[in-house]
């Protein structure tokens, strides 16, 4: 690959280089959230601000920890993801937003993805489609910890990832409505939780390079519970699902420390 930097060792897009970021990363989609995420660290700095691509660093328990947001959907997601990698970095948490689809996934509710539909087109250029896009089971336990020890009501299991935000939720526009309808009964079927746009990229990059990735949504509402004529709030604040991965984070933290000592 050339090297687009000049042999600075600057990563490309997202501006870092090692030394910048610490084995630990949350990822958050929107830039405008790694501030906010960073006020939970200790000694949180500034790193970078390059196109989508935010970064802070401070520490957490110790441990040096890292915020850089990703952008909207797989490709910029894996490309941070890679950039981040080739810094030091080895174990994401995706922060997010998602929809609900199963009926008793509501506004308010955290969703920890233990896996992810590979409906989207990022990940087929790292996997066949038969591979599966699969969290790191050390990460989803310990998120799923943290939601039981904040007492946060949370679902854990299988999202839907997709390129198109208005493909979901305008089918009957599309040219290809009757596909994106058909899928989307098969996901409701299978006992899908949400929709987000991130995870299958993500998870499927993370196999590749092998490092840990686990994602947790905060939901906004269900379209599935509108349509159902069931109370669907829709809420936007995501300090709930800020909260979890902090503490999620904290406990992989302790996790890891505890097999150190052994």
């Amino acid at each position: 690959m050339a090297d687009y930097t000049h042999g600075t060792g600057i990563q490309y897009h997202l501006g870092i280089k090692k030394g910048d970021v610490g084995r630990y990363v949350i990822l958050p989609g929107d830039p405008k959230r790694c501030e906010k995420i960073a006020r939970y660290l200790d000694n949180p700095r500034f790193i970078a601000d390059s196109r989508e691509y935010v970064t802070y660093t401070g520490f957490l328990d110790g441990e040096m920890v890292s915020v850089t947001s990703t952008g909207i959907g797989g490709p910029s997601a894996s490309i941070a993801m890679e950039e981040l990698f080739a810094c030091g970095a080895d174990t994401f948490i995706r922060m997010g937003t998602c929809g609900g689809i199963a009926l008793d996934v509501m506004g308010g509710d955290v969703v920890i993805a233990t896996g992810a539909i590979r409906n989207e087109g990022t990940s087929r250029e790292y996997a066949p489609i038969e591979f599966p896009a699969v969290a790191n089971m050390e990460v989803v336990n310990a998120l799923a910890l943290a939601a039981t020890q904040l007492g946060k009501r949370h679902h854990i299991g299988v999202v839907q990832c997709k390129d198109s935000f208005y493909g979901q939720h305008s089918p009957e526009t599309k040219p290809v409505s009757h596909e994106l309808h058909q899928k989307w009964e098969a996901w409701k079927r299978l006992g899908t939780l949400a929709s987000e746009m991130e995870s299958a990229a993500l998870f499927v990059v993370a196999s590749y390079l092998g490092v840990r990735c686990g994602s947790e949504f905060f939901v906004v509402g269900n379209q599935e519970r509108e349509a159902a004529g069931m109370e669907n709030p829709i809420l936007h604040d995501t300090q709930t699902a800020i909260e979890v991965v902090i503490q999620g984070m904290r406990n992989l933290i302790a996790a890891d420390s505890y097999k150190k000592k052994r």
